[in-house]
This record gives C-alpha cells, structure tokens and sequence, in this order.
C-alpha cells in the first residue's frame, strides 16, 4: 500500500522506518501537515492515510479521501474521537487503530506530573535558575496516606492505579464499563464517581472521550472534590469544562491541575508557536497560574510506546493489504 502520514515528525518517521526494515512492502509518504478538508489533496494517489489524534477526520475530510481513492484510514493511536466514524461506514472507508501502546508510559507520566504539581517542581526549578534558593511556598503534598482517585481502568488507568498504590496511597478506582481483577488483588476499591471525587486528594482521569464522558469533570463535580485536591489528565482535553475548571482553581477549590491533553488542542500542539500570539484566551488563562502544569500531549512519547505504534499499525495495514479481517478494526 501506499500511505501518506499525516502529522508525521521526526520521531514518527524514525520509528516507521525501523519497522519498515524489519520487513513490509507498504510505502509511505510523511508530511507535518495536519490531516483537515484543505489539507486532504496531499493524500491524492494513495491508499491509506496514517493520521494521529489532533488529525481533523471529519465528514468532510472523509469524503475527500475516498474521492481520491483513499479506502484505509489507519489510525496511529487508540481514540478515534477525531474520526466521523459513522461518515467513514457511509463512504465504505476501512477504520484500524493501535489499542494499546506502553499503557506504562502514559501511566508514568501521569504519575510524573503529579509528583511535579504536589511538590512543586516547576516552580523550585525555575527559582534556582534564577539564583532563588528560597524555599517558601513550596510545602509539598506527601502522597503516602492519601487518597487517590483513577477515573476509566482501561490499560492505562489500572497502570496508574497499582503505581499510586506502590506510593503507599489508598486508591480509589471508578469505571461502569469494566473492572480489573488486579486492583482488587492489591486493596484497590471500585466505586461510583461521585464517592470516588468526594474522598479523593488526587484524582486522574483515563477514560476515553465519548458523549456520556464529554465534560465529565464540570463545576457541579469539581465542587463534590476535598477543597484543594489535585487533578490530572492525561486522557483527553473534552473530559474537562475548561472554564468551570478555571473557576475551581480562582477560588481555591482545586489546588493544583496537570494536563497533557487541552479540548481545543487541535492545531496549537505538536507545533512550535513560541513567535506567535496565542488566540486562546482560555488556554493562556490556564498558564497565569502557578499552580497548573501544562505539556503538550507528551504522555505517550517513549522509545516503547513509538516502537509499538510503528508495529502494530504495520500489521493492522498487512491485514487489511491481504484482505484478512483485523482485530483493530473500529467497523467490524
């Protein structure tokens, strides 16, 4: 087949060229556009496109693809909330992800931006750049005893979950579609989401962005947290109310938030903006406060995670090439 990759970077290209060595006849094309309706027309004469999760595969974009012989859309991460999919069955286009790749990374990440929020690493950091080795208002969060709460016990929330509980916290887990007998094994207790906010210090969100799950954490649940918890997200932007987040944080209720994913991250990450002004005035609000951690959808981004991508998503396009069914396959 050949695949024209949208979004591709460096290390994209690095990790497909390494899995093409090792043996495939599929030929691709990078480029660092992002996939939207305008940009559609590079992928004229292919097969496949390979896109990621900021990629625009909408009904529009879908049909553009199919009118340029386009029949693969080949998915390099796990969500598909950026693709029509219901546009995509219309058209006769097939649909394969990547399930799961180094769930660990993403976990440790995870658990990375809360160390750095609840000791207040980024803040230290910059002091002592500046020659500040004053250390007032840097008393930290002992996570040892506390209460943490996982929201979604997919791969990547029940890696997070037995990390915490390795810190010697008392973890709480919430999911109404599946729950992992591992957890259960280590002390780890399921329970709804709203005894799971009430009691949790820290909570971190891992469930995909679906329409039950759209603005899931809102004012009215931000108001059941203790006043001063810890939220982290390292899932999708769609799962918070930016704005009522904004409101918890001014007055108070919510001490500290780590992101690595933003609702309307689509064309500001994975690009260099640093001579640009940024029209976002909800996002730039985000950064004026010292206690919020920012990085740019970074999780996933480990020499594991970019092998498991290339290799996978070169047998999800062998199977489809060969006209076998494939497990991930999001239309079957």
């Amino acid at each position: 087949m050949k695949v024209w990759m949208a979004s591709a970077r460096h290390y994209d290209i690095e990790s497909f060229v390494r899995a093409l060595q090792a043996g495939s006849d599929h030929v691709f094309v990078y480029s660092r556009e992002r996939l939207t309706p305008e940009t559609a027309v590079l992928a004229e004469g292919c097969d496949a496109v390979c896109s990621f999760v900021n990629d625009d595969l909408c009904d529009a974009t879908l049909e553009q693809l199919a009118q340029f012989g386009v029949r693969v859309i080949a998915l390099r991460c796990a969500g598909a909330d950026s693709v029509d999919l219901e546009a995509a069955r219309r058209l006769g286009l097939r649909v394969v992800n990547v399930p799961s790749y180094a769930p660990e990374s993403v976990a440790e990440f995870a658990l990375a931006l809360l160390l750095c929020l609840g000791r207040r690493l980024h803040r230290s950091y910059n002091r002592v750049r500046e020659n500040n080795f004053d250390l007032s208002g840097l008393v930290g969060l002992q996570l040892h005893g506390k209460t943490a709460g996982v929201v979604g016990t997919g791969r990547i929330g029940a890696a997070t979950a037995l990390l915490l509980r390795a810190f010697g916290m008392k973890v709480m887990a919430s999911d109404p579609a599946q729950q992992d007998p591992r957890l259960s094994d280590v002390g780890i207790q399921y329970v709804g989401l709203e005894e799971l906010l009430a009691n949790s210090q820290v909570v971190s969100l891992h469930c995909p962005l679906l329409p039950a799950t759209h603005h899931l954490i809102n004012a009215e649940r931000l108001a059941m947290m203790p006043r001063g918890a810890l939220l982290v997200n390292t899932s999708r932007g769609g799962l918070l109310d930016t704005k009522a987040v904004i409101a918890a944080l001014k007055a108070g209720q919510l001490g500290g938030l780590a992101l690595d994913v933003y609702e309307q991250e689509g064309g500001l990450f994975f690009a260099d903006h640093s001579d640009e002004v940024i029209g976002d005035d909800t996002f730039e609000r985000l950064l004026t406060f010292p206690n919020v951690l920012v990085s740019a959808h970074q999780a996933f981004l480990t020499d594991a995670a970019l092998e498991a991508i290339a290799t996978t998503t070169l047998s999800n396009l062998d199977q489809v090439a060969a006209g076998l069914p494939c497990g991930n396959d999001l239309l079957r």
